[in-house]
C-alpha cells in the first residue's frame, strides 16, 4: 500500500477531528490547515475520504453530497446533525458548522 501524501494525511486527520453531529465546509479545512483550497479538499476526500467521516466534511451550502445522499442522511440522523427544513435535505450551516476548536459538552 502506497503512503498517502502529506496534504491527504492532514485533511483527514482533520475530518477525523470534527465531533459527532458537526461540520465543516471544504474551505473551512483548507482554511483551518492555511493551505490549499475547497477543491483540494474536495480531491483529497473524493480519494481517501473513505475511512474517515466523510459526510462531515461539506458543500458550504449544506448540500448532501451528490450520489451519497441517503448514506449522509443516516449518518447525520444517527449523530443528531442539524438538518434544515424542507424536501431537500441540507446541513444546518449556521447550528452545524464546526469552528476546529470547540467541544460541545
Amino acid at each position: 500500500m502506497s503512503e498517502l501524501p502529506e496534504y491527504a494525511e492532514r485533511v483527514l486527520s482533520l475530518a477525523e477531528r470534527i465531533p459527532p453531529g458537526k461540520v465543516m465546509t471544504y474551505g473551512d479545512v483548507a482554511e483551518w490547515l492555511g493551505d490549499g483550497g475547497p477543491r483540494q479538499v474536495g480531491r483529497v476526500m473524493a480519494l481517501y475520504g473513505g475511512a474517515v467521516p466523510w459526510w462531515r466534511v461539506v458543500r458550504a451550502d449544506g448540500r448532501l453530497l451528490h450520489g451519497h445522499e441517503r448514506r449522509a442522511l443516516e449518518h447525520y440522523r444517527a449523530e443528531g446533525t442539524p438538518l434544515r427544513p424542507g424536501d431537500t435535505p441540507r446541513v444546518a450551516m449556521a447550528t452545524a458548522r464546526w469552528d476546529g476548536v470547540t467541544h460541545d459538552t
